[in-house]
C-alpha cells in the first residue's frame, strides 16, 4: 500500500495526510474548494516547522514530508490509482453517503475504503457500496500528528482480511490501533460525549461555572483538558451532530443533547473555530469565561 487518498482538507483531513505523507506514503488530499485546500496545506506546513523547531524532525524531513503530497480539487482525478480513500468531510450522514457512492463508481473494487466518522455508522455508510466488505472505519483523534490512538471500526460486512490490513497500516503510523464494533459512537464518543453532554447540563443548572466545571476535573480527575474546553476544541456543532446520532440510534434519553448546546450551536458559538463558545478565543490566547446570554 503505497498511495493514499484523503477527502478533506479541514482539520482532521489535513491531520491524516500529514500523518500519512510523514510516514513516507504519497498522499493525494482532495477538497472541493481551493481555499480549504490552500488553507490545509498551510496548516500542515505550520506544524511541521514547529516539529522541525521542537527537534521532533529534521529538515529533509519535513521538506520530504511536503513532497509526498499532492492537491486535488476533483474527487475522481484524486482518487484514481489510490490503495486506500480516508473520507474526512464534515460529520453529516447524507454528504458521506453521497460521497461514497461516487467512490464505488471511481475506485477499483480492491481499493479499500475508510471514513473517520467519530459516530455514523459504518454498516450504513457501506450499504451504497458494491463490495462492502473492503468499507472501515479509521477514527483518528485529534491532533492526529500527536495523538496514538485510531479506533478501527468493522461495519456488519467488513472483511477479516481489510481490518488485518488497516489495523498493521496504523502501527506503522505509529499508531495504537483499536479494534471496536459498529454501533453508534463506537467507544471513544459513546463514553466521552454523554460526560460532555453532562458537563454542560451542569452549567446550565447552574451547578457551577465554566472554569469551576473543568477545574474540578482536571484537578480532581487528572483529566489532561476541562469537558467544557475540549468541547470547544472538539466543535460545539460536532459535539451536537454525535449525541443525535447516539439519540437517535438508541433512543435513550441519556443521548439527548443539553438544550444549551443546541442553543450555542444555533447561535453559532461553536468554540476554537468561531472565536468563542464556552471560552473566548476572539481576541486573547487566555480563556474566558462564556457570556451569560447563552445561560
Amino acid at each position: 500500500m503505497n498511495t493514499i487518498a484523503v477527502i478533506g482538507a479541514g482539520t482532521m483531513g489535513n491531520g491524516i495526510a500529514h500523518t500519512f505523507a510523514q510516514s513516507g506514503f504519497t498522499v493525494k488530499l482532495i477538497d472541493v474548494s481551493e481555499k480549504n485546500i490552500e488553507k490545509g496545506m498551510a496548516t500542515i506546513a505550520t506544524n511541521l516547522d514547529r516539529m522541525v523547531s521542537k527537534g521532533t524532525i529534521s529538515e529533509e524531513k519535513r521538506t520530504e514530508t511536503i513532497a509526498n503530497l499532492i492537491t486535488y480539487t476533483d474527487l475522481k482525478d484524486g482518487v484514481t490509482g489510490a490503495d486506500l480513500v480516508i473520507e474526512a468531510a464534515t460529520e453529516n450522514s447524507d454528504l458521506k453517503l453521497k460521497i461514497f457512492s461516487d467512490l464505488n463508481q471511481y475506485c477499483s473494487h480492491n481499493t479499500i475504503l475508510a471514513t473517520n466518522t467519530s459516530s455514523i455508522s459504518i454498516t450504513h455508510i457501506a450499504s451504497v457500496v458494491a463490495h462492502p466488505e473492503r468499507v472501515i472505519g479509521m477514527h483518528f483523534m485529534n491532533p492526529v500528528p500527536i495523538m496514538k490512538l485510531v479506533e478501527i471500526i468493522r461495519g456488519y460486512s467488513t472483511s477479516n482480511e481489510v481490518t488485518k490490513i488497516i489495523m498493521e497500516l496504523s502501527t506503522k503510523l505509529d499508531k495504537v490501533p483499536v479494534e471496536v464494533n459498529d454501533y453508534p459512537g463506537f467507544v471513544a464518543n459513546r463514553i466521552l460525549m454523554p460526560m460532555i453532554n453532562e458537563s454542560i447540563e451542569t452549567l446550565y443548572n447552574g451547578v457551577a461555572g465554566v472554569y469551576e466545571i473543568d477545574t474540578v476535573m482536571k484537578l480532581g480527575m487528572a483529566h489532561p483538558m476541562g469537558p467544557l474546553q475540549l468541547a470547544d476544541f472538539i466543535g460545539l456543532d460536532v459535539c451536537l451532530a454525535i449525541l443525535n446520532v447516539m439519540y437517535d440510534g438508541f433512543k435513550n434519553p441519556k443521548y439527548a443533547p443539553c438544550p444549551l448546546l443546541v442553543n450555542m450551536v444555533r447561535a453559532k458559538k461553536l468554540g476554537v473555530k468561531s472565536g468563542e463558545g464556552f471560552y473566548d478565543y476572539s481576541e486573547s490566547k487566555k480563556a474566558e469565561k462564556v457570556s451569560s446570554q447563552f445561560l
